[in-house]
């Protein structure tokens, strides 16, 4: 039987990021399947934007942790994530390794790149995070 994993590391070398809610490598072993969560953002089924930018990044979570489960996967099998934020800042950073952490409470955060924007593909739109998820 082939043994499944992800492992989350954050080598000697590199700064320690976990303050900043991300891990530097995430190694996969022998998937059976992996999942490609598109680009979510932070509205739901009704499609209503929240100007707050707390509320979008839970909803985006949300909707990620709605996606994975529909292939039998949590949010601790993510394994990369793409982060775009809209006007970014230093309270907005906390405010994503504050949620992060939430959903991430052992600090094991997957791997994420978090690019600034100027806009995103919808208007009110502050937030899009798209995931890379392992079965194991």
């Amino acid at each position: 039987m082939k043994e499944h994993s992800l492992e989350i590391s954050n080598p000697a070398g590199i700064y320690d990021p976990r303050a900043h809610a991300y891990s530097h490598v995430a190694t996969v072993t022998a998937a059976d399947l992996l999942v490609f969560v598109a680009g979510q953002g932070g509205s739901k089924t009704d499609g209503v934007l929240s100007e707050d930018f707390r509320t979008q990044v839970k909803i985006v979570f949300e909707n990620i942790e709605t996606a994975l489960a529909g292939k039998g996967l949590k949010m601790n099998h993510i394994a990369k994530l793409t982060t775009l934020v809209v006007d970014y800042d230093d309270q907005k950073h906390e405010i994503l390794i504050e949620e992060s952490t939430r959903i991430w409470p052992d600090l094991k955060f997957p791997v994420n790149t978090l690019i600034p924007v100027a806009r995103l593909a919808l208007a009110g739109m502050l937030i899009e995070i798209d995931a890379t998820a392992v079965s194991f």
